[in-house]
């Protein structure tokens, strides 16, 4: 089968959906798919900056949303666009990774499975793109409904979503949790003294990793209020962040507030695949997740890469985390924003290394049973086939 991913977002980028991208192209070429990719990336650099982002920005300072919905338009124009090419003529089937690219495909001819990741508008919302019961919200809500309704075959990454389709718009969806490349992603903790060094970590700390997007759902700023007692406890400990985002300034000074600023590491964005690296050198990770704005976790690639990679993991019981983990057999769940319930946590793994070890062995035993791309890439071709076989 000739398989076209297809998104409106940039690809490659730091973050979720193109570590999805990638491990799924894996998965289903290690089942002799031919499988490529087509992204806004794709588009010519003057028409990304010059026609959906420049307006867009400008748009959105006159009117929130306003520029939101502009960029959301332009982007699924230019797929559309891309898709006439002829070298996309033989293409079977297209999974469209959004809504919007889901519109681009159908409008052009091509039989769709979307594959919905999160909810757009509250998303839009939440990151403050758009203002709540607006007109633009509305907008963005329809176009979920039109993306769902014109797909063949729906997939989300969680029940919480799949349950969110079919209330809205009576669209029964398939649930594929996310998963990863369990090939790429295990245990090498006993290379943690040479990844350090590599990247320039003293082998003395105890290191808290949170490959975590620096915006306000992620919850990125509870570690940083959850940290002064550890470090009171533990002075070697260290949080290390990789990811950017609108919340850095915030957790800068509030680390500088609680007086842990030196005992606080920002890598910035991270190639993924040094990503595998920082896993291993770490002691412990923390996927600190909150409820925002109506925006929940779906099944979160981080903590599933954490498990997958043995390391211990302390996530907060929101959305698709509580699927994943069960607590105090293959991490630890805490309530979401309790800062003294994740401070515990914390000192908990610390001064019980053997509870860690024994969570991160039981964790590595579920990825690679639940979660492997080898396992996810035959239940997607299920669907794909399913949708190829209506008219």
């Amino acid at each position: 089968m000739k398989i076209l991913l297809l998104s409106i977002y940039d690809y490659p980028h730091v973050g979720g959906l193109s570590t999805h991208i990638t491990t799924l192209k894996s998965g289903l070429e290690s089942r002799g798919h031919e499988v490529s990719i087509l992204s806004f990336s794709d588009v010519p650099k003057w028409k990304r900056d010059l026609i959906a982002r420049g307006p867009s920005m400008m748009l959105n300072k006159m009117k929130l949303g306003a520029g939101y919905v502009w960029t959301l338009k332009r982007r699924a124009d230019f797929m559309k666009e891309l898709l006439k090419d002829s070298k996309f003529k033989d293409i079977d089937l297209v999974n469209a990774q959004d809504v919007m690219s889901a519109k681009a495909a159908t409008e052009a001819g091509f039989a769709v499975v979307t594959t919905v990741h999160g909810y757009m508008t509250f998303e839009g919302i939440s990151k403050g793109s758009v203002a709540e019961n607006s007109v633009y919200a509305d907008q963005i809500k329809q176009f979920e409904h039109n993306g769902y309704k014109m797909s063949r075959e729906v997939i989300t990454v969680d029940t919480r979503i799949k349950d969110y389709i079919k209330t809205e718009t009576g669209v029964t969806g398939n649930m594929i949790k996310n998963f990863i490349d369990v090939e790429d992603f295990k245990p090498e903790t006993e290379r943690r003294a040479e990844f350090r060094k590599q990247f320039n970590l003293s082998m003395d700390d105890k290191i808290f990793f949170i490959p975590r997007r620096l915006t306000k759902k992620n919850g990125v700023i509870y570690p940083i209020l959850s940290f002064p007692p550890v470090v009171e406890r533990f002075p070697q400990a260290r949080l290390v962040f990789a990811g950017t985002g609108e919340m850095m300034e915030d957790m800068k000074k509030k680390a500088r507030e609680l007086g842990v600023e030196d005992r606080v590491t920002m890598l910035g964005a991270v190639d993924h695949k040094d990503m595998i690296r920082y896993y291993a050198l770490s002691d412990i990770v923390l996927v600190p997740s909150i409820y925002s704005a109506g925006v929940e976790e779906a099944t979160s690639i981080s903590a599933l890469e954490a498990m997958g990679s043995g390391v211990p993991l302390i996530a907060c019981a929101v959305g698709g985390l509580k699927e994943i983990v069960e607590h105090g057999e293959d991490g630890l769940l805490v309530e979401e924003k309790n800062v003294e319930e994740l401070s515990d946590a914390m000192i908990r793994l610390l001064a019980n290394p053997e509870e860690g070890a024994r969570l991160a062995k039981a964790g590595r035993t579920k990825i690679t049973e639940e979660y492997s791309h080898f396992a996810a890439a035959e239940k997607y071709e299920s669907i794909y086939m399913k949708a190829l076989a209506q008219r």
